[in-house]
């Protein structure tokens, strides 16, 4: 394969600017960056614009289809927080350039009846084909339940173990079936043998708690049930968990629709009928909610200096997961954190080097020699005016530039 050599952009390399650099690949890889490009390499000319890592939704649910729209919008890795592209699923996306790459917890530890079935109207199905191997459904009542489903879930092929500690409070289902604090710390330390990363599923303070509590790497919410103190601040803290606020989420809970971001045109003419339909929408369970609480929670954790990934939450093309759309809501979420108050190069951080980091994928996530060309070119400077992250100019998976 020839050399690319992208020229006089200006380059984020997922941790800061670097100024004006030339990035060359070969092949799948970065192999250097600065210097002159190469005489014959094939020039992409980036005047005008900023080079990024690829960027990274640090809580999605796939649908049909959905990996392919992500990469549309520069998004070139998902990590899958409940769904069915564990290890044995996904040798075709691997290969895949057209589509963005995946990691996937396969299915939360949860009791019967649990968080999420509260969420699926009844008679609902999905309409697509079942994978060749079901991942493993671990509802979970007890401690020796769940510990006994951890080494089967990697076994499986999860790349993550997740617990659903929800008592329905936030989705309008009170009485939930929940995991108590037992049974998530025998999960969680059984998690820990196997060298297994955690996370929890937590919307309310309680159950970030509970997650602190059991030792659990991160959370795949900021809570939204009441303000923060500087109490539950400094147990996240102290825990050294991240925390993927989702605040995109947490807006449609409240009733918040996507409607002004599917106005863009920069994203409208990536989006099918029925995504648009769904950005539109919203979950509309928590509308007392106040978004100002998350902001300024999300504000307080990164003053804390709490590792803040970017992540939404988006799952299917159903007016009922309303107000967010697969590649789409990750630009929104960036969006969201500028606002809650994140500099943009904090908030560009949180969809490169530090997911990259703590989901422990070292191949990927910053503009560095070796790692994977996954990039995202863009008009503009995002790390002025992060809009401008929405400005595609191409996007490159494993160094295949995406037809667009």
């Amino acid at each position: 394969m020839s050399l690319t050599a992208i020229t006089d952009a200006q380059v984020f390399d997922g941790e800061k600017s670097v100024g004006v650099r030339t990035v060359v690949i070969d092949g799948g890889r970065i192999v250097r960056v600065g210097g002159d490009a190469p005489q014959g390499s094939e020039i992409v000319d980036g005047r005008g614009a900023t080079l990024l890592p690829g960027l990274m939704d640090a809580h999605v649910h796939s649908a049909p289809g959905s990996l392919a729209l992500a990469l549309r919008f520069g998004v070139t890795t998902e990590l899958e927080m409940q769904g069915m592209n564990t290890r044995e699923n996904r040798g075709h996306i691997t290969d895949d350039d057209t589509v963005a790459d995946v990691r996937s917890a396969g299915f939360g530890i949860t009791p019967p009846g649990g968080h999420p079935s509260e969420l699926m109207p009844e008679g609902f199905r999905p309409k697509w084909d079942l994978p060749p191997v079901m991942p493993l459904m671990p509802f979970s009542t007890t401690p020796e339940e769940a510990a006994a489903f951890v080494p089967q879930l990697l076994a499986r092929g999860s790349d993550f173990i997740k617990f659903m500690i929800d008592d329905g409070s936030v989705e309008g289902h009170p009485g939930l079936p929940s995991l108590d604090q037992a049974t998530v710390n025998a999960g969680v330390a059984e998690a820990k043998k196997y060298g297994a990363l955690t996370v929890a599923h937590t919307l309310t303070v309680e159950a970030t708690r509970m997650a602190a509590e059991a030792g659990v790497d991160g959370l795949a919410h900021v809570f939204m049930d009441q303000p923060h103190t500087a109490e539950i601040i400094g147990l996240v803290k102290e825990a050294g968990m991240f925390v993927v606020p989702c605040i995109s989420l947490n807006a449609s809970m409240m009733g918040i629709t996507g409607s002004e971001l599917a106005d863009d045109p920069r994203v409208a003419a990536r989006l099918d009928s029925a995504w648009d339909r769904t950005l539109r929408s919203s979950y509309n369970r928590y509308p007392q909610g106040r978004l100002d609480d998350v902001y300024d929670t999300v504000r307080a954790l990164d003053a804390a200096g709490v590792d803040l990934l970017a992540g939404t939450d988006v799952s299917m093309p159903e007016t009922f997961f309303g107000g967010l759309a697969h590649g789409a809501s990750l630009h929104h979420e960036l969006q969201y954190l500028v606002a809650a108050g994140l500099t943009p190069s904090r908030a560009l951080r949180a969809a490169t080097a530090t997911t990259a980091r703590r989901f422990r994928l070292g191949d990927r996530g910053r503009v560095a020699e070796g790692l994977r060309a996954d990039l995202l070119l863009v008009d503009g400077d995002p790390t002025t005016d992060i809009s401008d992250t929405l400005n595609t100019r191409a996007v490159w998976r494993r160094g295949t530039r995406l037809a667009q």
